[in-house]
């Protein structure tokens, strides 16, 4: 069976993605392993959960605007600037720990405050990308016209990024973690409406046919 643009664009895509979450739980497995070592505190887990769920986020946005795409070298490049800058995030949202590190103790608040700017800004910089990307097609194609029409979405992209920019370069550590916490629960929000979506659709209807 022949694969289409789609597929094959996402193939090199969700490796680049899946990729990135490995690096975030491998983090956190490092960071767990050598626990006896570890200041835990509550800001770098934060940190990661934000991040993650925006990686998850983005893997549905390749679903609604790369779908239609067709084979392209230039949409293949611009998945590889994307990916690649939540690569670098997830890598740098936990410390590095070896067993070479002796007796050295490791705080992960931080550690979080080492490494904001470098983290948000990466995120911020992934969901900038995707904007341009909506605001192009919009002027294109009538279906991205309607999606780009949308209050909802710009209010939400305001949300985000002004949280995102606040959390990364509020020189106040209060603001900072206010910022924080803002985007994480308007990702979480966001989470729950998918899920009540899927809730009141009914969830999905079970796989026939396939024993073991």
């Amino acid at each position: 069976m022949a694969v289409s643009a789609f597929e094959f664009f996402f193939s090199f895509y969700g490796l680049l993605l899946g990729l990135s979450v490995a690096e975030l739980v491998g983090g956190f497995a490092r960071v767990l392993h050598e626990k006896q070592r570890i200041r835990f505190g509550w800001l770098t887990p934060l940190l990661a959960l934000f991040v993650a769920i925006d990686i998850a986020t983005f893997w549905n946005q390749a679903w609604v605007i790369f779908r239609g795409a067709p084979f392209n070298t230039f949409v293949l490049i611009v998945s590889l600037a994307i990916a690649a800058t939540f690569y670098v995030a997830a890598s740098v949202t936990f410390p590095r720990v070896s067993a070479e590190g002796g007796d050295e103790r490791i705080d992960l608040d931080d550690h979080f405050w080492a490494h904001r700017r470098l983290v948000f800004s990466c995120v911020l910089a992934a969901n900038l990308i995707v904007a341009v990307i909506v605001i192009i097609l919009a002027q294109l194609n009538p279906g991205f016209a309607q999606v780009a029409s949308s209050v909802r979405l710009w209010v939400g992209v305001s949300i985000f990024v002004i949280g995102t920019a606040t959390a990364a370069f509020a020189p106040w550590r209060k603001v900072a973690v206010g910022a924080l916490i803002v985007v994480l629960l308007y990702s979480l929000w966001q989470m729950g409406n998918s899920a009540a979506l899927l809730l009141k659709a009914g969830g999905w209807a079970p796989a026939l046919g396939g024993g073991g």
